[in-house]
């Protein structure tokens, strides 16, 4: 299972392996305090991406299409496929306040890979 959740929310039981998959460690959240248990900050878009989308809601297909092809090239996407292939629950961290986000995308591009 892969679930998406702001980094500023409390950690539960359920959220299994907590990876963040932004670039940058969040603002005003300590380390401690954010339960971590994966930063794969390569996994994120590249910055002239990031630059160019800005969560920008008309962009958002596009936006999709240009880091899923960041990503078909990517290893660090594999290492997320491993703890998925090992059937553990994991939760992609972002600190986004856009519901349009690297993370909800990332979690589509693995669904269709493991689909």
């Amino acid at each position: 299972m892969i679930r998406v959740k702001r980094i500023y929310e409390p950690p539960s039981s359920d959220d299994g392996v907590r990876i963040l998959v932004d670039r940058l460690w969040p603002r005003g959240i300590s380390k401690d305090e954010a339960k971590v248990d994966l930063w794969l900050r390569d996994v994120a878009p590249s910055d002239e991406l990031r630059r160019w989308f800005s969560h920008d809601p008309a962009k958002w297909e596009e936006f999709k299409s240009r880091y899923f092809n960041e990503l078909r090239n990517n290893p660090k996407v594999k290492v997320i496929i491993e703890i998925l292939r090992e059937g553990k629950t994991i939760t992609l961290l972002y600190s986004s306040k856009s519901p349009y986000n690297n993370a909800v995308a990332l979690r589509e591009y693995l669904e269709l890979l493991l689909s």
